[in-house]
């Protein structure tokens, strides 16, 4: 017998969530308080037809700058043009994510995760990752938050419809009070039923950010504020009997919601809130040919609270034994603050060379030690409720451009603190032609396992457990190489090397979900093809990829080939008014033994039970262009009624049956 008693640590209240319409109230005072006075500013230094005439200060006389005045700037300072193009690129980014969803096989109802079919090992942090990964494709990072510098206002209303009663809409605004000032304020919600029962899912990503530079231009700060929640109804996936029904094609279960599911009961949510600061001060500034060196000091402060929540009215026998039978909730906290001080030196011949010491306060666990009388010595096992400390890091860079050819590397060792790691990664790249680029990158990292591999604890007994002192850091090295060259063809190979690999299986015994470590070493091989050819009205994207996996066996499971192809036409109608991109994409990847999910952690785990895959997925799509308005119409999976019902996205899981959906993405310049 199990006994077990918790001793309790007091409350930590972590959870903050705010959306406020004073923002919003705010944001349309600002803008109505200039339309009077509305003027371009020389933001590009342009002249001629370009230059905005604006007489009597009055609105109607206005004319907008050029689309390339409009930037997009990211946290690493790479800068693109606000893009209202509507491309095959576009196509593929009209969903949820709003990215490229390639190597993702999205679950049956929006807002529900996404299953791996193409990994990347190119972590450089050397920090373990949160929990909950199934959660946090939606999450968005410090990455993902882009900066401005505009001439006049802009706003980008996304929307798309979602299934069963529910709508996806992303509302976005930027403006510059001034040439110095920028802020940006955005929120994404879903609210999605879905077909299966207690498959409803319900999220908000709310973001605020704002960016400022000294009219001499020696001090710049870059800053954002986001909150975010993702709450997902769960229900274990279908029972057995509820699988051969929908395998059968019998019409009467074409209603999914009658398709028996393992509960109807629980559910999850991943909740964040977070406030990053990066701002320097130009020490020298690089003003006239006599100095061709700069050196700045800077700050970086990254702020993030986290919990992951699983909760459910029973308890059932899918998950094993239970302390608590009724009404419980698994509650997980992850706070890390980090602070960063650099130096960049910039010099015109030796490149820019940076030096940067950090530290990262981290704060993961619950409220409660976990005392279990279950060794078979009788001595009791003692689950602690926390993982806490400051690691303190030391790292690198360097930068340069030689002719054609580009570097960069960066450096970082973990120099005190109870977490080890070191990450190094280099590239170089080689400007072959105007439009070609070649790229090798490598990267050698040693980071710890994620979080919930290290330490967890449940409600359900089996998902307990306490790894810190034995599991030894994930080290993985990979070597990379790309070739961009649109006229020829996009090229991307990786090899890497892992070692001491941790991830989530079953235990045969009982067929219940844990944590494993393997001392095997784990070799991934990909290779990645990408053409796209025009000929005419008519278009062909087509992609495709390799992958293979050697050395410990049934670890790691990646399909043998996945590819995606568009075959498109388009045309410009109504004296070119109006841009029409019509066509159908094709996807498919080889059956393999696809990971399965698990709710309570919100993981996929490994199976080597079932065989999933070699099913195609046909989507037609038409897609139209109305000066900044693009507006897209998909039928999803039309041939999923006569190629069989042997689609799933996970075992006991169905891929999305065929379906109509609708959206557009609207943009406004003022």
């Amino acid at each position: 017998m199990i006994s077990a008693k918790k001793i309790n640590f007091g409350d930590s209240k972590l959870y903050m969530k705010t959306f406020s319409v004073l923002f919003f109230l705010f944001t349309s005072t600002i803008v109505f308080a200039q339309l009077p006075t509305l003027q371009r500013q020389d933001f590009g230094n342009r002249s001629g037809n370009n230059q905005a005439n604006v007489s009597n200060n009055k609105v109607a006389d206005f004319v907008r700058p050029p689309i390339e005045d409009y930037k997009v700037i990211s946290i690493k300072n790479d800068t693109i043009t606000v893009d209202t193009s509507l491309t095959i690129a576009k196509d593929y980014k009209f969903n949820y994510l709003r990215k490229d969803r390639y190597g993702l096989l999205p679950f049956g109802n929006t807002g529900q995760t996404y299953n791996t079919l193409i990994y990347n090992f190119d972590k450089e942090s050397t920090m373990p990752l949160s929990m909950a990964q199934a959660r946090h494709f939606n999450y968005l990072g410090v990455d993902d938050i882009k900066y401005y510098y505009l001439p006049t206002p802009v706003t980008e209303l996304y929307y798309r419809s979602a299934f069963e009663q529910g709508q996806t809409l992303d509302a976005f605004f930027t403006m510059n009070l001034s040439k110095r000032v920028n802020f940006s304020i955005a929120y994404k919600g879903l609210r999605s039923l879905g077909k299966y029962q207690n498959a409803l899912t319900s999220t908000g990503n709310f973001r605020f950010a704002v960016s400022y530079r000294t009219k001499n231009n020696r001090y710049h700060v870059n800053a954002h504020w986001v909150a975010q929640d993702l709450l997902n109804q769960e229900n274990g996936g279908l029972q057995q009997q509820a699988i051969d029904q929908f395998a059968s094609n019998d019409d009467q279960f074409d209603d999914r919601s009658r398709l028996e599911v393992n509960f109807e009961d629980a559910e999850n949510i991943l909740d964040g809130t977070r406030i990053y600061v990066n701002h320097h001060f130009e020490l020298l500034s690089q003003k006239d040919s006599i100095r061709d060196y700069s050196l700045k000091v800077g700050h970086v402060f990254n702020s993030e609270n986290k919990f992951y929540e699983y909760r459910q009215e029973a308890a059932t026998t899918l998950f094993g034994d239970a302390f608590q039978q009724s009404d419980f909730r698994d509650r997980t906290d992850n706070e890390e603050t980090y602070n960063e001080l650099f130096a960049v030196y910039e010099d015109e011949k030796l490149g820019s060379l940076k030096f940067q010491a950090n530290a990262t306060y981290y704060d993961y666990g619950y409220k409660s030690v976990l005392i279990q009388d279950a060794n078979n010595d009788g001595i009791a096992e003692r689950i602690p409720n926390r993982l806490q400390g400051t690691v303190i890091a030391v790292g690198g860079g360097y930068k340069n451009k030689i002719g054609k050819l580009n570097l960069e590397g960066n450096a970082q060792v973990n120099i005190s603190g109870d977490f080890d790691g070191y990450n190094i990664s280099g590239n170089a790249s080689y400007d072959i032609a105007s439009d070609k680029r070649f790229t090798a990158s490598v990267i050698s990292n040693s980071s710890p396992a994620a979080y919930n591999h290290l330490l967890y604890q449940s409600n359900y007994i089996n998902y307990n457990w306490f790894n810190e002192p034995n599991y030894e850091n994930v080290k993985t090295n990979t070597l990379s190489a790309r070739l961009e060259a649109n006229k020829w063809v996009n090229l991307e190979a990786s090899a890497s090397t892992i070692n001491d690999y941790a991830y989530f299986g079953l235990v045969q015994e009982d067929s219940l979900v844990t944590s494993f470590q393997t001392n095997e070493t784990l070799n991934h091989l990909k290779i990645t093809a990408n053409r796209e050819f025009t000929l005419g009205k008519f278009g062909l994207d087509a992609t495709v990829t390799f992958q293979n996996v050697s050395g410990a066996e049934g670890v790691l499971n990646v399909p043998d080939v996945l590819t995606r192809s568009s075959l498109y036409f388009t045309d410009r109608l109504f004296k070119k008014a109006l841009f029409l991109q019509a066509g159908v994409t094709f996807q498919y990847f080889t059956a393999y033994n696809l990971n399965a999910y698990d709710p309570v952690l919100a993981e996929f785990y490994v199976q080597n039970n079932q065989e999933i895959g070699d099913f195609p997925l046909v989507d037609i799509f038409v897609n139209l262009k109305v000066r900044q308005t693009r507006i897209f119409f998909k039928a999803e999976h039309i041939n999923s009624s006569y190629t069989g019902n042997n689609f799933f996205s996970a075992p006991g899981y169905p891929y999305r049956d065929f379906n109509i959906r609708f959206g557009l993405v609207w943009n406004f310049f003022l």
